[in-house]
């Protein structure tokens, strides 16, 4: 199993500068680089396609992927123009993981429906594809098995998840046919063992600030 790291914290506070960030955790032995899209909650995460490209340069040969990015929030016209600006900058090294968004806050803060965000992510996916992006769904449900039928991969989020339910639902994802399986906001190493027992091919930790980026794995 592959270890990646968040290239923000999800708590109060300022920012990680970016590209300082991406070289201590390639450093630190960190496989690859992830960010969420987060705008309308407490605290600050930068816009997920300038951390990137910042990343990308910083730390080149290095993956990085938004996990996830809220397709709905976006014009599709104005999500595409910024995932192939990016893909000028980290070429192949770029996966998306794409939801449809969990909190109100974000989807109000745009003016956005927060109802029809199911909807809107699966008619704006079908415009992504021809992007030649891999691109992993995050969600939960039975959209566990839609990821396996329809995209390269499954996205599961450690944040107020417990282990066991994110391991019976990669289970569910398997049974479909499911490939690509990232857990995503891992806080406590030592879940990671737990992970790459149940067969996940990528674990993301997340630290906060004054914590010491390790993969301990």
């Amino acid at each position: 199993m592959r270890v990646g790291a968040y290239l923000a914290h999800l708590g109060p506070g300022a920012p990680f500068p970016v590209v300082d960030r991406a070289r201590l955790l390639v450093d630190a032995g960190f496989e690859s680089l992830w960010i969420p899209q987060i705008i309308g909650r407490a605290g600050f995460v930068p816009d997920p396609f300038v951390a990137l490209a910042a990343a990308a340069v910083a730390v080149p040969g290095v993956e990085v992927g938004t996990a996830t990015l809220q397709v709905p929030l976006h014009h599709p016209a104005e999500l595409a123009h910024k995932i192939r600006s990016l893909q000028a900058v980290a070429g192949e090294r770029l996966t998306l993981g794409v939801s449809p968004g969990s909190t109100e806050a974000d989807h109000a803060l745009l003016g956005k429906d927060f109802a029809a965000r199911f909807r809107t992510l699966d008619a704006q996916v079908d415009d992504l594809r021809p992007l030649g992006v891999p691109l992993l769904l995050g969600s939960w449900g039975r959209n566990v098995e839609k990821a396996a039928r329809r995209y390269d991969g499954w996205i599961a989020s450690a944040h107020r998840t417990s282990p066991a339910q994110i391991v019976e639902a990669l289970a569910r994802f398997r049974a479909a046919g499911g490939g690509r399986a990232v857990v995503t906001a891992v806080s406590d190493a030592a879940d990671l063992e737990v992970y790459a027992d149940a067969g996940f091919d990528d674990a993301i930790m997340v630290f906060e600030p004054g914590q010491a980026p390790a993969t301990g794995y």
